[in-house]
């Protein structure tokens, strides 16, 4: 149950519905291991963790005759404000994000046992009771999982383009804070189920998390084809039927906005930064910090800002840096060296500590250089 403070009513709460969480799971593990390349993590815990949550995916998943698809039904997005369906019971059907993390989690699951020694990836499998016949129907789940779309943007979850427009200038002059749609409807007998809005960021969490390339590559795997405009689009659709009632979403927000709308980023990067110092929520801070938030910003500043991104056995670099911040300077721990990066208007730096280790591959604007230990690139 959940209370609202506005009317005083204590509401059913199907948040125990987001079965998405399993996805952020994987998620750390794989990025854990492009990082470190700690292969007796993965044979030890990782791995294993990686293939019982694709099993799981593929479990939740059902077949679909007539679309020859495979759905996730009765969950409940990042959004939030979506329990159900108007009237309906809890739970709704084919989110986007739920969805397509799903058979991004699939993918990975095979290149865990494709990386892993090939003594590590049989022993594994047997470990778990991990058949052909299962991996076959992963790979088909994988291929064929539904996502819904509609006017050229990414649906939210199946029925969302059916739902009500809310009159948000209506809402904002009559409350001015209305980042909690939810406790204000159903104070007045509403909900925000009927409408077109959303808490925080949900579809927009895709391109939080996965790149454009990684994005179109599961699009172009589920056969629906990837147009260069989607991703645009779908922001600008979500981006004003946003309210915003979690810090992580204004994370979100000013990572997908940093590169097309640079003053947005930053603005919406200040208010997740003072969000606990200031009690943007008007109380929250009491009942303790979001520590999430806090971490969502010196990720920005560490990998959205920078363009880093660690795949493939890369440390890529793509820098975007505020005029705000410039210049900017951190160390980061990859494949065992401690790494340095300076980021200046228009010049970035990358140094590594004299160790033991064998040289990395930098990608820089799409140039790959090799840096050993002890030695400097400068890039620009």
């Amino acid at each position: 149950m959940h209370l609202n403070p506005v009317s005083g009513r204590w509401l059913p709460d199907a948040s125990r519905l987001q079965r998405h969480v399993n996805a952020a799971i994987a998620y750390n593990v794989w990025h854990y291991y492009q990082a470190t390349a700690d292969t007796g993590f993965l044979t030890s815990y990782g791995g294993e963790l990686m293939l019982e949550i694709a099993r799981f995916w593929a479990s939740a998943a059902t077949y679909n005759h007539a679309l020859d698809r495979y759905e996730i039904r009765g969950v409940m997005g990042p959004d939030e404000y979506h329990q159900a369906y108007p009237g309906g019971p809890p739970g709704i059907d084919n989110n986007a994000y739920t969805n397509i993390m799903a058979v991004w989690c699939v993918c990975r699951a095979f290149e865990v046992l494709e990386v892993l020694p090939p003594a590590a990836a049989r022993e594994l499998r047997d470990r778990i009771g991990l058949t052909r016949t299962e991996l076959d129907h992963w790979g088909e789940v994988s291929r064929k999982m539904r996502v819904c779309f509609h006017d050229g943007v990414i649906s939210q979850f199946e029925g969302f383009d059916d739902l009500a427009e809310l009159d948000w200038d209506h809402y904002r002059q009559r409350y001015g804070d209305i980042s909690r749609l939810d406790r204000i409807l159903e104070a007045e007998g509403d909900t925000t189920d009927r409408y077109k809005l959303t808490k925080q960021a949900d579809v927009m969490m895709l391109f939080y998390l996965l790149s454009a390339e990684e994005l179109s590559t599961i699009l172009q795997r589920l056969g629906y084809g990837y147009d260069t405009e989607l991703i645009p689009a779908t922001i600008a659709y979500y981006g004003p039927r946003t309210a915003h009632g979690s810090t992580l979403s204004r994370v979100v927000h000013a990572w997908i906005h940093a590169r097309a709308n640079r003053s947005e980023s930053w603005r919406l990067f200040c208010e997740a930064l003072h969000s606990d110092v200031n009690d943007i929520q008007g109380g929250t801070t009491a009942e303790g910090i979001h520590l999430g938030a806090m971490a969502g910003t010196i990720d920005l500043l560490q990998r959205c800002y920078t363009g880093l991104e660690l795949t493939h056995d890369l440390l890529r670099l793509n820098p975007v840096v505020p005029d705000e911040l410039a210049p900017m300077e951190f160390a980061v721990r990859y494949r065992t060296h401690l790494v340095h990066l300076r980021f200046d208007r228009d010049v970035t730096t990358v140094r590594m500590d004299n160790d033991e280790g064998g040289p990395i591959t930098v990608e820089f604007a799409g140039v790959r250089h090799e840096l050993a230990p002890g030695h400097t690139l400068t890039l620009g």
